[in-house]
């Protein structure tokens, strides 16, 4: 028997325990028995076993990246080693059998070979084999999850380890058209993050931000993704076994293009965001750009869009929605996209929210459309009867499907993953028992202030339930992340994470039924808006920003306690996160003690009693001097103006940042007007000891006590 076979057998029988008791890892592989560990302080021996071709040797060659920044030696006469196989020769057949549950057939069935790989320790170290190439890079990326600590600490926790994933397709699409673009360099540093959680689709969406040579308008000055760098980018993902498909819209969402006048005729509406259908200029300019696509990206797939198209019949197609439906107007167009690009010989993925509501219509599409495209329906929120409604519109027609869950990082200060999880969680899930084949899980910059770094919890959730078969473990997931990700080993930005959670979950459990949104963090809190927000979140502020503060707490801890995390651009962006959900708080709270102190202050302004008239100075101080609470208000809005930028530039080119930062520029100068105008009302109790109404300042009554 080979010596593998012997060791995975004697661990087996002696020292394996439950997977999710002792080792951190995400994905969770399919099979997973954890063993003993294995001290790395010599360093490690890579052997990439012949025929180590380019692919493996590029694979070889990532781990050995993985460790030079981890200070981890790599020795060939290191006492302890990584041995790569591909599948195929008798090695690496031992390694395969000695992953092999008991009873388990010896040879891969067609489900496990496109990207399974199994690994298996022995007495050196650990032994692992892929039957294709992503699959002996996929165990190579859980290798590196193995590795615990950083230099002479590292540890080499070894496991038996047979996995494939659930789903075929598991991608992320990302919003490179409503304000942030990313850097070139940081969409590698995606790749690179992507690809080591096992996720192989990278989808950018553009409504007018990638280069077209056919209509220069598109494409807003350092703002645009040019040919260049889409060619570049292409190319750097494929070494890492991920397939970039290109989303242009085809139909909606194409306001940037039909403002501009040239193009005002084959709007809908007047300068609106969707194309007429009825208009000859409408499918040459889709024609147009996925001709151009198509020579740029040599994935299998394009994606059209063609989602939220609400506006259609409103305009210049209503005859025709009103005669027909408007179902069978819109499938009448997208059937036409779709035929006119079939030269292209790709797949054409379109989003299934229009369609889905006119199941019996999708049944009758053509055969021919049918086999060329790629329904993907998408919700973003938790569901509690399911998404089958969503999925069997398209499953039932026999059109392959993608399901199309959401981080919820939109409008927010920092995403909602009470929401995004729920949706990731039970979507995918929904998707594998309906038979969907891929997930494309999604960020979308809505109002343009989110914030790539703040992201991957849920990018990475998102990776974690489409290879998972089954129900992806939310607690188990939680309580790795921080150590997979991070390097994070005491548990406190995982925790950290959590209590952002829960800072979220107090605002929804509001009347108000909101969350860190955007919206709340800008809003006037003297405006009626803002009073009516107010009084509806209120009694929650305190705890909100306890569990802020504690995240603020954990972060600063885990920082302490290991100066060598890893990605700590996330963190900054974490921190970042708990500080906006924290001044949510802090300028409701302050505002309302404002209110009051003037309230109290204007009370005592006709009493002759000097100890009253010194107590009026000390309310007013309270308000507005150089240590008051407007000034405390001014102050965190410009601290969060600075740190935003400086985490905005870590991944973004600078397009569109100004429109950010103005929104922080307006607030601090909201807060000093209404510090130059109770400076006036000081002024005048001072000069003759009379206060002008509060009402003059904009300041509202003071809130009621709480019963």
């Amino acid at each position: 028997m080979h010596p593998y076979r012997i060791g995975a057998l004697l661990l087996a029988l002696n020292t394996f325990v439950s997977a999710q008791s002792s080792l951190h890892l995400i994905p969770i592989p399919r099979e997973v028995h954890a063993a003993a560990d294995q001290s790395l302080a010599s360093g490690v021996a890579i052997l990439c076993a012949a025929p180590c071709d380019a692919d493996d040797t590029f694979a070889t060659n990532d781990l050995k990246a993985f460790l030079a920044a981890r200070s981890i030696t790599v020795n060939a006469a290191a006492p302890v080693h990584i041995l790569i196989t591909r599948y195929g020769t008798p090695l690496s057949k031992s390694i395969y059998t000695g992953a092999l549950p008991q009873g388990a057939a010896p040879e891969p069935t067609p489900e496990i070979k496109p990207e399974g790989y199994a690994i298996i320790p022995d007495q050196k170290g650990i032994a692992l084999t892929g039957f294709t190439a992503s699959g002996v890079f996929y165990a190579i990326q859980t290798v590196k999850q193995l590795i615990e600590g950083d230099g002479p600490t590292a540890v080499l926790h070894t496991a038996i380890i047979r996995d494939w994933p659930a789903l075929k397709y598991r991608g992320l699409s990302d919003d490179l058209s409503r304000g942030p673009m990313p850097t070139l360099d940081y969409q590698k540093k995606q790749i690179r993050i992507l690809a080591a959680y096992k996720i192989n689709i990278y989808s950018p969406y553009f409504e007018h931000t990638m280069q077209y040579l056919s209509h220069p308008l598109m494409g807003p000055p350092g703002g645009t993704f040019t040919q260049a760098q889409a060619r570049e980018l292409v190319a750097y993902a494929a070494n890492y076994h991920i397939t970039v498909i290109p989303e242009q819209e085809a139909f909606g969402h194409l306001h940037y293009l039909l403002d501009w006048e040239l193009y005002s005729p084959l709007a809908e509406t007047p300068h609106g965001y969707l194309l007429a259908p009825g208009q000859p200029g409408s499918i040459k300019v889709t024609h147009d750009m996925f001709n151009e696509l198509a020579q740029i990206y040599p994935s299998p797939f394009l994606h059209l869009g063609a989602d939220e198209t609400v506006d259609l019949g409103k305009g210049q197609t209503k005859p025709e929605v009103d005669a027909q439906g408007l179902g069978k107007v819109y499938l009448a167009y997208l059937q036409r996209i779709v035929t006119d690009l079939q030269p292209l010989h790709r797949k054409l993925l379109f989003w299934g929210d229009i369609a889905m509501h006119d199941p019996d219509l999708v049944k009758q599409l053509p055969e021919s459309f049918k086999q060329a495209t790629i329904a993907i329906p998408w919700v973003y929120t938790p569901e509690p009867h399911g998404y089958a409604r969503y999925i069997t519109p398209f499953t039932d027609a026999h059109i392959e499907t993608w399901v199309a869950p959401g981080i919820n990082n939109w409008s927010r200060v920092y995403p909602n993953w009470n929401n995004a999880f729920a949706n990731i969680q039970q979507f995918t899930l929904d998707g594998q028992r309906l038979g969907a084949t891929g997930q494309l899980n999604t960020i979308w910059n809505d109002d343009g202030e989110t914030l790539a770094n703040n992201d991957w919890y849920g990018i990475l959730f998102g990776a974690e339930a489409a290879w998972h078969k089954g129900e992806a473990s939310i607690p188990a997931f939680q309580s790795s992340f921080g150590a997979v990700f991070h390097g994070d080993l005491t548990g406190d930005i995982d925790q950290a994470q959590r209590d952002i959670m829960a800072a979220h979950q107090l605002l929804h459990d509001t009347p108000l039924k909101t969350d860190g949104s955007d919206l709340v963090f800008w809003v006037d809190p003297w405006s009626p808006d803002g009073q009516h927000e107010a009084a509806e979140i209120r009694p929650v502020l305190s705890e909100v920003r306890l569990h802020a503060e504690r995240a603020i707490v954990l972060i600063a801890q885990a920082r302490n306690a290991n100066p060598h995390l890893r990605e700590n651009d996330a963190i900054d962006a974490l921190d970042l996160g708990a500080r906006r959900m924290d001044l949510i708080g802090l300028k409701f709270q302050l505002t309302d003690e404002i209110a009051a102190d003037y309230a109290a202050a204007y009370a005592l302004q006709a009493s002759r009693n000097l100890d009253d008239h010194k107590e009026v100075y000390r309310r007013l101080a309270e308000i507005n001097s150089a240590n008051g609470k407007l000034e405390d208000l001014r102050n965190a809005y410009s601290l969060m103006r600075d740190l935003y930028k400086q985490v905005w530039l870590t991944s973004n080119r600078p397009y569109f940042l100004t429109n950010n930062l103005e929104r922080f520029d307006l607030t601090i100068q909201l807060w000093l007007q209404r510090m130059d105008q109770v400076r006036t009302a000081q002024r005048q109790w001072a000069n003759d000891h009379t206060l002008p109404p509060a009402s003059q300042l904009g300041i509202p009554a003071p809130p009621l006590p709480t019963p």
